[in-house]
């Protein structure tokens, strides 16, 4: 072997040593390295009670992603095993998040309830094998029974049942003879356990309620402990990855599986959630903004629910890249909004074309540009991609500017408009003010001023230089479109919650703006995304938009405080 070769072999040992992999995918390559299973099967299992948050889109995007990279399976489960919170508009809502986060479950979607008759045929057998037995105690009875962390529990006393009327009972369980709450199917453990999930967990109970996929047929539920294990080993699930508040309970998942008999079991493995700093992410507190109408529905765009990113304008490829960033660990963390801020700027900012549009309109009139007189000017659509190419804009004697780019007395540093003052119109000429005309009330309702016609953008004029440049769409040619600006839904300085749980709302978290944009904004269609000069990055808004009258909502400013950590 010559020195050459060596040194590649050498190159790619180091090449190899500095891939950075996190513990889960140490995990499973030493678990397929050992044999323990020959392949990756993954899923992602939400309870459908709900809309999916920011958070889920983590764990959406680890276990499709480590099925993707393994060359595995993935599979979307729904785990309906509770129909008092479930409803089919959480169900579809969810299906949707999903594939638009680019995880394909393809033909492999699931539900709980569809292993309903299976999950029944082994609590049977665990009923058999003297593993389960029927109680009598009621909920408050039995925490009472279950003993604390320094104490052990105390034995149900149906404990010792017999196996023919544990049968008997739970047969009748079946059948409707009894009322929610009468009975309960217990686990029988250990109710000395360290581990209060161990004590003697319930695996069903009675519930008469309609599911909204089985309908009618059952009377009694599989708890989420119970039937989750089973799920997963039924559809052969290798690696069940979640959260760390289930770290407890893999003892018990562990239980199940194996009293079940299956022989092949899937093997739990949890890493920590994901937290964004004074952002409200609880599934509880987004249904109360909801019911009680201070958001317009689950997708509000102030919201971090999947479906509000989306129709506030965030992209899949930004949300997985604020994933990347954040990082996948078993240690505790918050993630900083400015940074998922960062990860949406970074993707659009290539990709946008960038569009005049005034979000606080104040007249401009140029008295000496010809009345009559429209002219088309070209405008890049993004100087940064030059494939975007170039458009015409309008241009005429009068203009709506930014309120804010007009002062009639200067302040330190001021370099736009104000009396005696000579900016550049973006794409256009140089403008001098010259006045400007009040109201009765000395509210300023319009700026004149004088324009030079050798200072035309793309001309080539050198002949002087001014320090400011503004925006502006012609007035006789702009669209009136609605604008909105959101901020947080809490106030960020004060914290997410008052002393009594409830919320601190941000009263400035919606503002609305009837603007002026270009006339090329008049046929934007939803979920099409601009960056408005200055102003930042907005999207159509697929609910509120009609044709002709498009609805922007911004989706993020266009400066940020986030800094990339070193090597990422």
């Amino acid at each position: 072997m010559g020195k050459e070769e060596l040194n590649k072999d050498d190159a790619a040992v180091v090449a190899e040593e500095k891939v950075s992999r996190h513990f889960i995918e140490k995990e499973i390559e030493k678990d397929l390295a050992e044999g323990v299973y020959t392949t990756v099967h993954t899923r992602f299992p939400p309870e459908p009670n709900g809309y999916l948050h920011i958070g889920h889109a983590k764990s959406i995007l680890l276990n499709y992603g480590m099925a993707q990279q393994y060359g595995g399976k993935f599979n979307l489960r729904f785990d309906d095993t509770n129909p008092t919170k479930e409803k089919s508009e959480f169900v579809e809502s969810i299906k949707e998040d999903v594939a638009w986060l680019g995880a394909d479950y393809e033909d492999r979607l699931f539900f709980a309830s569809n292993y309903f008759g299976q999950m029944y045929e082994i609590a049977v057998e665990l009923i058999k094998k003297g593993k389960a037995y029927v109680s009598d105690l009621t909920a408050e009875q039995m925490r009472e029974y279950r003993g604390t962390l320094d104490q052990p529990g105390i034995n149900d006393p149906n404990r010792d049942r017999s196996i023919e009327e544990n049968l008997d009972l739970f047969t009748r369980m079946k059948n409707g003879e009894f009322k929610d709450g009468e009975k309960t199917l217990r686990a029988k453990i250990d109710m000395a356990s360290s581990n209060m999930n161990m004590r003697d967990p319930i695996l069903y109970r009675v519930a008469h309620m309609h599911h909204h996929n089985t309908g009618d047929k059952w009377c009694i539920y599989p708890m989420y402990d119970y039937a989750h294990p089973i799920e997963d080993a039924i559809e052969g699930i290798t690696h069940s990855l979640c959260t760390l508040e289930f770290e407890d309970h893999r003892p018990l998942y562990d239980w199940v599986v194996k009293e079940a008999g299956f022989v092949h079991p899937p093997r739990q493995i949890e890493f920590a959630k994901m937290y964004l700093t004074n952002v409200v992410t609880g599934k509880r507190y987004i249904k109360k903004l909801v019911e009680e109408g201070i958001v317009d529905g689950w997708d509000d765009p102030r919201l971090v629910s999947i479906s509000g990113l989306r129709r506030r304008g965030f992209t899949p490829a930004s949300i997985k890249k604020f994933v990347e960033l954040s990082g996948i660990s078993k240690a505790q963390s918050s993630s900083d909004y400015a940074m998922l801020e960062y990860c949406i700027r970074e993707d659009l900012k290539p990709s946008c074309s960038r569009m005049l549009t005034v979000l606080d309109p104040l007249k401009l009139i140029i008295d000496n540009y010809p009345e009559d007189q429209i002219e088309m000017l070209d405008a890049d659509n993004n100087l940064e991609n030059p494939e975007l190419g170039v458009r015409q804009i309008p241009f005429g004697r009068e203009l709506w500017i930014e309120r804010e780019d007009f002062l009639p007395a200067p302040v330190p540093k001021y370099k736009r408009l104000y009396p005696g003052n000579e900016v550049r119109l973006m794409y256009a000429y140089f403008v001098k003010c010259v006045g400007y005309d009040t109201d009765e009330n000395g509210n300023i309702t319009a700026v004149h001023a004088t324009y030079d016609p050798e200072t035309k953008s793309g001309s080539g004029f050198t002949g002087r230089k001014v320090k400011g440049t503004i925006h502006w769409v012609s007035a006789a040619e702009a669209v009136p479109v609605k604008v909105r600006l959101y901020e947080n839904i809490v106030d960020e300085e004060k914290g997410v919650y008052n002393e009594d749980g409830s919320l601190n709302l941000n009263p400035h978290s919606l503002v609305e703006c009837s603007a002026y944009a270009e006339p090329a904004l008049k046929d934007a269609k939803p979920f099409e995304r601009f960056q408005f000069v200055r102003n930042g990055y907005f999207c159509v808004d697929c609910h509120d938009s009609k044709d002709g009258a498009p609805v922007f909502n911004r989706i993020v400013g266009l400066k940020s405080s986030f800094k990339l950590p070193a090597g990422k």
